[in-house]
């Protein structure tokens, strides 16, 4: 295989956003929500296991923040959301927080808990389809590579300064 430099790999790695975000991302989404559930729902309960702690449980107004800027959702459609996860499928319970009246708290419940488990069976399953087809070297290079992408990624600090960098580096 070719060596891209780290110019190439600019346009290379744009290149790769479709792919990445909607080929990859929503196969692995459509196989986690298992038909059943909608994409905002899905990515509530998923969002609850991996921020929620031991105790499944996050703050209404975080899981509003994030699903609204990833989404360009409204407050209400998360709000349908929520709801029908806790009545319709009782996946959800939504509980007044008992430090502030005005905040939700929204927690699994032993349903939910069931329920995401099989999403991750459904998820796990999905990856060793991935992984079966990758070789040695392929399998722990693209966790360390996802894995440093994500962290990179969680210190983004903005299009502006990220171009001020640029051109201070002579990059642009």
């Amino acid at each position: 295989m070719k060596k891209t430099s780290r110019k190439e790999a600019v346009g290379a790695y744009l290149d790769l956003f479709y792919p990445i975000h909607y080929m990859v991302g929503i196969k692995i989404e459509d196989t986690l929500r298992s038909q059943k559930l909608s994409r905002h729902q899905t990515c509530i309960l998923w969002m609850i296991r991996m921020k929620g702690g031991e105790k499944r449980m996050m703050r209404r107004k975080e899981i509003e923040k994030d699903l609204i800027g990833w989404f360009e959702i409204s407050s209400s459609t998360v709000s349908k959301a929520l709801q029908s996860l806790s009545k319709v499928y009782g996946f959800v319970k939504i509980t007044e927080d008992p430090v502030s009246a005005r905040e939700k708290l929204v927690r699994l419940t032993p349903k939910g808990e069931r329920f995401l488990e099989e999403m991750i069976r459904n998820g796990r399953c999905l990856m060793q389809w991935m992984i079966d087809r990758l070789d040695d070297d392929e399998v722990p290079n693209g966790v360390h590579f996802l894995s440093r992408v994500t962290d990179i990624f969680e210190t983004f600090p903005g299009l502006e300064q990220a171009q001020a960098e640029m051109d201070k580096n002579g990059t642009s």
